[in-house]
């Protein structure tokens, strides 16, 4: 059993979707107490619910900023930022700017996650910096990204949203998430003190498997009933 505990320990239980109400907030806060996992991740106006919801369980409460697609000033970034600590969040999950990254824009991008690392320190929280992996796909890039993470004193790294979608040449749009690759290369180029986090596509406990095997800390999940009811199966007598 300390197995399947150890691995609820790396699930951030993803409730993120629009669609999302406050029903199913309540919901899914109660799937993240049965199973004890990290945390729950939230949308910003969920954060004081969330908190409420999951007083005295272990579960810490993270927000997302910037989300999904990481194109807010860092004024806004930072504002984001405190009124989601202000509402109890202990982590934050931060988009990174997308555009400015792939513009090569370096003293932009490391000037806003030094500025949100430190927000997030002096309020005593953790913060995960999204590359979001299917926008930023050229591998340099990546190194840099990790780099500039491990000299802010970021937390973690992290690759995805679950929402960059990429439009596909049938005219669908659809995203890849989390890798192998990358979560290999992440866990290559990140300091010691900077863990990875997978996020955006990781569905069942296979998949959960590998990402740990390939230096995964953490990973945001919506399938966590179904992967750690699958791990109890599986483990349960080990």
């Amino acid at each position: 059993m300390a197995f399947i505990k150890e691995l609820a320990g790396m699930i951030d239980h993803s409730i993120l979707h629009p669609t999302f109400t406050d029903e199913v907030l309540e919901k899914e806060c109660a799937v993240a107490k049965k199973f004890e996992v990290a945390s729950v991740c939230v949308k910003p106006y969920m954060v004081a619910r969330a908190v409420e919801f999951l007083k005295g369980t272990g579960v810490a409460v993270g927000c997302v900023v910037g989300f999904p697609h990481g194109n807010s000033t860092a004024a806004v970034k930072v504002f984001e930022t405190i009124q989601a600590c202000n509402d109890g969040a202990a982590e934050i999950d931060m988009v990174i700017n997308v555009g400015k990254a792939l513009s090569a824009d370096w003293v932009y991008v490391e000037n806003e996650i030094r500025v949100i690392t430190a927000m997030c320190h002096q309020h005593l929280a953790l913060v995960k910096i999204i590359f979001e992996t299917d926008y930023v796909t050229n591998t340099e890039d990546k190194i840099r990204l990790c780099e500039i993470c491990t000299r802010a004193e970021a937390d973690f790294v992290k690759t995805s949203t679950g929402y960059g979608f990429v439009k596909l040449p049938n005219g669908d749009y659809n995203y890849k998430g989390a890798t192998v690759s990358d979560i290999e290369l992440m866990r290559k180029y990140a300091g010691p003190n900077v863990r990875v986090k997978a996020a955006g596509g990781v569905r069942t406990l296979d998949d959960l498997l590998k990402m740990k095997a390939a230096g995964a800390s953490r990973c945001g999940a919506t399938a966590t009933e179904g992967i750690l009811t699958e791990a109890v199966k599986r483990f349960g007598k080990k």
